[in-house]
């Protein structure tokens, strides 16, 4: 991406950049959506048919995608179909009522080498595939050679049934609200709101919370790979997406066929483990930032003036766009969105050094990416739908008294995240649903080789997730290959020792050899 030239007016940049930050968040999957979702509904154009043989995909035309999964993206051409998949609800009552699962397919280009199908998830939790696959799909050109590209919004996301919490002008002043407390008043103030975010998602979607988890999605997506006619699921899995890939590889691990795992979850955290190494990570992406950008630019900022100017937006937000202002919590969510992209630190440089003039435009359209919203002020179903999902699958629930206790440790791992992280520990207090487990169980004796890719400068899934993630797996299962690059994901990085190894894999089946690294 280029830089933002410094002559374009600073509304058009601001524009391109809000359009910019949708795409990439599409493309990272990391917020209500308007349409009500308490029901289950039909995700797509077309349903399923159940028969004595399984599930049936009755395939037809997309329709454009909808508030929910991330609007303003353009319909799908006519090369892409939609469909959907209705899944039990609730696997225990097999014959109970359903959820909708939307699909989306475009067929592979030379059908007389066809593999089968190819499913992508792209994370979040929380991320819509009905939306994101179109939207990239010239990145997997090579692989839809000889497979029909698939993905799907997971059930409690976009248009299978979407979670809804607040509506856009609740969500607003949500994401805007001080996450940071340094007072008894303040902290009871975040535990307050996050109270009442709980109670908005039970209101408006009681119906499908407690079915959300990743063991209910990893059980749909082996109705998809029946309702698409292959014996094994071929699966191309990034961030959460691998830990929704290992829940599969564990449940169904004879039915494992050519898998990667891009920006991959360490399955062995907890919530504080997992919160701790994203605070490392992206403290680290900050650092790899804050070296390269003298090497650009003559106006880079430093941390302490990144820190100082955090600081002062807690006490003074400051002009944004359409009326809203940036304020602390805004900006260090666009400071986080910055650095999922080297693509993006041109933008952060731009952003700090405008809301050091008092110009919050650059840094609020970056926090808005991260937290789901559009420029017409509507939230996608992302975060509401990730809090949802990640509540449904961890049963800790943590205090402020606890989330206390553990503030020193975040800070010296981060003096910029670390707060922040820290109290984002709260977003399953009071939840209404239990959780599941305490970490997911991806052990898949018998499962056939997984292809598990770590990059070293990734702030989301830190590196090491990747060694955690194929020792979890289980002997003899998975094959580690790393990247030594920056920013969230590798294949998509553009860098073609990881491209060149993974298509060999997924189209020929040859597996890298142990321990191979792309720079």
């Amino acid at each position: 991406m280029d830089h933002v030239p410094a002559a374009e007016p600073r509304e058009r940049a601001v524009s391109r950049l809000i359009r910019s930050c949708w795409l990439l968040t599409l493309a990272l999957a990391l917020s209500g959506c308007t349409a009500d979702s308490a029901e289950p509904t039909a995700a797509a154009t077309k349903s399923t048919a159940t028969g004595a043989t399984g599930p049936h995909l009755d395939w037809g035309s997309c329709p454009a995608p909808d508030v929910s999964e991330g609007a303003p993206a353009k319909k799908p051409g006519n090369d892409w179909e939609c469909a959907t998949l209705h899944a039990p609800l609730d696997y225990a009552k097999p014959h109970g009522d359903t959820v909708g699962i939307a699909l989306i397919r475009a067929r592979a280009t030379d059908q007389a080498h066809r593999i089968g199908s190819l499913v992508f998830n792209f994370g979040g939790p929380g991320g819509s595939g009905v939306t994101t696959l179109p939207a990239f799909a010239d990145d997997y050109k090579s692989l839809r050679a000889r497979y029909d590209l698939v993905s799907f919004d997971p059930r409690g996301v976009g248009r299978s049934n979407g979670i809804k919490c607040l509506d856009d002008k609740e969500l607003d002043a949500y994401y805007a609200a001080g996450s940071t407390p340094t007072s008894p008043e303040d902290q009871q103030a975040l535990v307050d709101r996050v109270q009442k975010y709980a109670e908005g998602c039970h209101e408006r979607s009681h119906k499908v919370l407690p079915y959300v988890g990743t063991a209910n999605a990893a059980r749909d997506m082996d109705l998809i790979r029946e309702a698409l006619g292959d014996d094994k699921l071929h699966y191309f899995g990034v961030s959460y997406g691998t830990e929704l890939g290992g829940v599969y590889a564990h449940l169904f691990p004879q039915r494992v066929g050519r898998a990667l795992f891009d920006a991959v979850v360490d399955p062995t955290t907890d919530p504080v483990q997992g919160a701790l190494g994203q605070t490392r990570g992206f403290q680290l992406a900050l650092d790899n930032y804050l070296a390269d950008c003298p090497h650009q630019h003559d106006n880079c900022p430093t941390q302490q003036q990144i820190t100082g100017l955090l600081d002062r937006l807690a006490k003074q937000p400051i002009a944004g766009a359409d009326g809203r202002r940036l304020t602390q919590s805004l900006a260090t969510s666009g400071i986080a969105q910055s650095l999922y992209s080297k693509d993006f630190w041109d933008y952060l440089t731009e952003g700090v050094e405008d809301a050091e003039n008092g110009d919050g435009r650059v840094l609020l359209a970056l926090g808005d990416a991260m937290n789901g919203r559009s420029q017409d002020g509507h939230y996608s179903s992302l975060q509401a739908s990730l809090t949802a999902i990640t509540c449904a699958d961890y049963a800790q629930r943590y205090s402020a008294q606890q989330i206390s206790t553990l503030l020193p440790e975040f800070r010296r791992t981060s003096p910029v995240f670390g707060d922040f992280m820290a109290w984002g520990l709260t977003q399953c207090t009071g939840w209404p649903v239990k959780g599941e487990w305490q970490t997911p169980d991806v052990s898949a004796k018998g499962s056939a080789p997984i292809l598990v890719v770590g990059n070293t400068g990734d702030p989301a899934t830190p590196y090491e997730g990747a060694r955690k993630m194929v020792q979890a797996l289980g002997p003899g299962v998975a094959t580690e290959m790393t990247y030594r690059g920056q920013g969230h994901g590798a294949y998509d990085s553009g860098n073609a020792c990881v491209k060149d190894a993974v298509d060999t894999y997924l189209l020929n089946g040859t597996v890298p050899g142990h321990d191979k690294v792309c720079s």
